[in-house]
């Protein structure tokens, strides 16, 4: 027998539905295997499940009991945690059992935290302490949001939060201080970026040196009860921020070659990163500063970053840096989740009605990436060679990074001015094609 566990379905935010498909079709395959999943119950995440057959669903809500016993027993270890961590005697190990069972209102979530703002608390404090700690987990968030603003790192703390709030995924700390502009003077003092974080304690968790929302409760708290305190704003200015940043970073890492790979034929899956790595920074900004932009949502061209007009902006990256960014996304392994990104930036451009000059400039680069994205995503240094030999005479792209064709092939294939009706080849394929599909969003 074969047991798979999903726990906190509704917590999964990308692709939930393939998600539960996927769950509702293969747990009628085998009667050897049994699929266990957990979720708050929301009608849509049932609704989905409905053609999962032999379905057995318990409720938490008729199980009270276990729940309250289960909960009892964390509390116990919990306590007996701190007690041994912080020499606490025989009466203030009762206090904190006596409190946190009457409060718990069987959360695990909750005693979890509770206990976390118990840490490096005096005995003679800790009954004190204990009483402040509201029942509940948005008044817990709410007290520890109100003690963040009073803070002498009220600021940075309010401005950690908000960024890893609209992130697409949890970040390693070097990659934190590179994206938020408050940490920037922390890149060579990361214990104090440690130290921040620490603040943040009931939102936030290192884990691996990798930053994480303690609970999607967390962050639910954050857009629906805290809105005003965490993004003052808007969310739309953080990830014009965000934006900013990751462009910065990558017009100063970014480079041929990287990874000193030199042979242009280097596979993609013998590349091992070197130490230390000089992508750290620039992995989370290569994959989705096109993202922070499209949703800093700049309505014309008007709008500025750094004091310059968004389309001057991207103009410059892409005139500059195009190519470096694709040797980047290879090595990132992230080339197909920028196909999405470039169709993103080609529809803001067209929504700003900026200059036609832009506008050519982001199609050519777009057809660039489709036509050679196979070599690019297999061989990273291909985008030097026959990305470059294999495009019309008349691509803008070809032209801004002529200096970087391969000087020793002197012979070169003769090559139309435009481009031609192929978008993509697509590849991987075993056997005869007999249907294809595609989709919506170019993908």
């Amino acid at each position: 027998m074969t047991y798979l566990i999903i726990d906190a379905l509704d917590e999964c935010i990308t692709d939930r539905p393939k998600l539960l498909h996927f769950i509702a079709t293969q747990s009628s395959t085998s009667h050897r295997v049994k699929w266990i999943a957990s979720s708050r119950n929301w009608p849509e995440l049932e609704k989905r499940l409905e053609a999962a057959g032999h379905k057995i669903r318990p409720s938490l809500d008729f199980n009270a009991e276990s729940v309250s016993t289960a909960v009892k027993i964390f509390i116990k270890r919990k306590v007996s945690q701190l007690v041994e961590q912080e020499k606490y005697d025989e009466r203030t190990r009762d206090a904190m059992l006596e409190y946190l069972t009457a409060n718990a209102d069987n959360t695990f979530l909750w005693v979890s935290l509770a206990c976390q703002n118990l840490k490096g608390t005096a005995k003679r404090n800790v009954v004190k302490k204990l009483k402040s700690i509201p029942p509940g987990l948005d008044p817990l968030y709410q007290r520890m949001m109100h003690r963040i603003s009073e803070s002498d790192d009220a600021e940075i703390c309010r401005c950690v939060l908000a960024s890893a709030a609209v992130l697409y995924r949890p970040v390693a700390i070097p990659e934190l201080v590179a994206i938020v502009e408050q940490l920037k003077d922390f890149a060579n003092d990361l214990e104090s970026v440690r130290e921040i974080i620490g603040l943040c304690g009931s939102f936030l968790t290192l884990r691996e040196d990798t930053v994480y929302f303690v609970h999607q409760s967390a962050k639910d708290f954050l857009f629906a009860k805290a809105y005003g305190e965490a993004f003052p704003d808007g969310t739309e200015a953080v990830h014009r921020m965000i934006f900013s940043r990751s462009r910065a970073t990558l017009s100063r890492t970014l480079c041929r070659d990287i990874y000193s790979l030199e042979a242009p034929g280097y596979p993609i899956e013998n590349v091992k990163p070197p130490e230390p790595d000089p992508l750290a920074v620039s992995r989370y900004p290569c994959v989705y500063w096109i993202d922070h932009l499209y949703k800093s949502k700049p309505k014309s061209s008007e709008n500025s970053v750094d004091n310059l007009q968004v389309p001057d902006v991207v103009d410059e990256f892409l005139r500059k840096k195009y190519l470096y960014w694709l040797e980047g996304l290879s090595l990132c392994k992230s080339v197909e989740k920028s196909v999405v990104s470039m169709t993103k930036l080609w529809s803001l451009v067209q929504e700003m009605g900026s200059q036609d000059q832009l506008t050519q400039l982001i199609q050519d680069a777009r057809r660039f990436f489709m036509y050679h994205k196979g070599a690019i995503e297999s061989y990273p240094l291909q985008t030097y060679a026959s990305a470059l030999l294999f495009s019309p005479t008349g691509s803008l792209i070809r032209h801004l990074f002529q200096h970087e064709e391969p000087q020793e092939i002197t012979i070169r294939p003769a090559m139309s001015d435009g481009w031609s009706a192929c978008l993509q080849t697509l590849e991987s394929h075993s056997s005869s094609v007999r249907s294809v599909a595609l989709s919506h969003d170019s993908t």
